[in-house]
Order: C-alpha cells, then structure tokens, then sequence
C-alpha cells in the first residue's frame, strides 16, 4: 500500500478534528484489518477513483467520540447516536476526503469521491470495494477511539 497516499487522509484527519472539533487525536501504529466488522460505532465509508488506484477509506468512530465530536462542533449533541451524528460523522468523512484530495492534486494525483455512506449500530460490517488489504489506524482521543481505514486495489 502506497504511503504517500494515506498520509494525507492521516493529516486532513487529525486536521479536521483539530480544527473544526478542537480535538487533538493520537495516532498509533497502522495494521492490517482482518474482518470486516467495525471497530467503533458508526462509520462513514466513501469510495476514490483515480488513474494510481482505486479504493475507499472509512472513518469509524466509538459512540462517546463521537458525540462528544458533536458537543465540540455546534456546542451541543445528544447523548446517544442519533440521526444528527450519522450526518455529522458523514460530514466529516467529506471533509476528511477532500482535504486528502488537495493535498494528492498539489502532488499530481487526482481522484474523484463518491458520496459518503454512513453505518452505525454495535458489530455493524464495513465492506470495501477494492481488492486490496484493509489497513486501519487506530486514533486516541480523551473521549474515546476513531479508526480510520484504508483499502486499495493492488
């Protein structure tokens, strides 16, 4: 797997959360992801074409980060994943996606995204579409854990 393409999905994450959540997000070793069932709570899934490659990324967040992610964001949530945090979440995924889309055009690689798809629900399943492996990198935060995942075709 090509880092010099996840690492700008890693940067426009921690960057989003910094920025839009006032969170601050630690990052720890990537690995590969042998299931699909997701790690947290609810997830926003989006799929990339480009001429390099063809993949999608998912960004899962625990139910407390998540509404917390909220609380930071608007200054008020529930407390309980609801209809609100399924958009949020989703909205996060563009913004996470697009913010890696700039920094890969400065670098010559060009992709379009797809519309996020948002899952959520206790050992809900991420399916990506590339043939490649799953590769995810656990987030800490205070409130919780974010996984962010990678897969590509080979």
């Amino acid at each position: 797997m090509n880092v010099e393409f996840i690492n700008p999905f890693l940067a426009s994450m921690l960057n989003v959360m910094s920025t839009m959540a006032q969170m601050e997000l630690s990052p720890e070793k990537p690995k590969l992801k042998k299931d699909e069932v997701a790690m947290g709570d609810v997830s926003g899934l989006i799929g990339m074409v480009s001429d390099q490659a063809k993949g999608s990324l998912s960004i899962t967040f625990e139910g407390p980060l998540a509404i917390a992610t909220m609380k930071n964001m608007v200054g008020e949530g529930p407390d309980e994943i609801n209809e609100e945090i399924t958009d949020l979440v989703g909205e996060i995924t563009n913004m996470v996606t697009g913010g890696a889309k700039r920094m890969l055009s400065e670098k010559g690689i060009e992709f379009d995204m797809a519309t996020p798809m948002v899952v959520s629900g206790n050992n809900h399943t991420i399916h990506h579409k590339a043939e490649g492996p799953v590769v995810i990198i656990p987030l800490n935060s205070p409130h919780g854990k974010a996984f962010i995942e990678f897969s590509f075709d080979k």
